[in-house]
């Protein structure tokens, strides 16, 4: 458990340390070209995932703390009791990033997204460090599940 909660409490540092560096070096600046597929942005996501349910304000951003935490706390219970070290390992990620973007909702009623991937004039929504370690922590447990079934399946032959 010591493992997901060290890895949990990096991910918070990282998220927000990476998200005060951004914040602070676009300035007055909208964005800041990288390269010809990322940009550096500033965005203000007020929903959840690729800004669904933005339009809800302050409420919005308190139902989705409230499920967030409430998410973070049955996934304490799941690091409690899990034994292999990758899955505690992404599932500290995955508290993490979500603990991460909860304390952009409760200081600002929005999650600050700053990377910006892009082909010509088509974004992908913007994200963040926190929800860069969720999708990772998320293909960590798939992909574990995956190798684990398939080891199964090779010793039962």
């Amino acid at each position: 458990m010591k493992l997901g909660l060290l890895i949990a409490a990096a991910v918070v540092v990282i998220d927000q340390c990476s998200k005060y560096i951004i914040f602070n070096l676009l300035g007055v600046s909208a964005y800041i070209p990288v390269g010809d597929y990322f940009n550096i942005v500033r965005a203000w996501n007020t929903g959840v995932s690729f800004s669904m349910l933005n339009n809800y304000g302050n409420v919005g951003a308190w139902l989705l703390s409230g499920t967030a935490l409430f998410i973070v706390i049955m996934l304490l219970f799941w690091l409690k009791k899990e034994g292999n070290r990758l899955v505690q390992v992404a599932l500290g990620m995955i508290m993490g990033g979500a603990l991460g973007n909860v304390i952009d909702r409760v200081r600002f009623g929005a999650v600050f997204d700053f990377l910006d991937v892009h082909i010509g004039d088509s974004h992908w929504p913007a994200f963040n460090a926190a929800d860069s370690f969720i999708c990772i922590g998320a293909a960590l447990i798939v992909l574990e599940a995956v190798a684990a079934k398939l080891k199964n399946k090779e010793n039962a032959k």
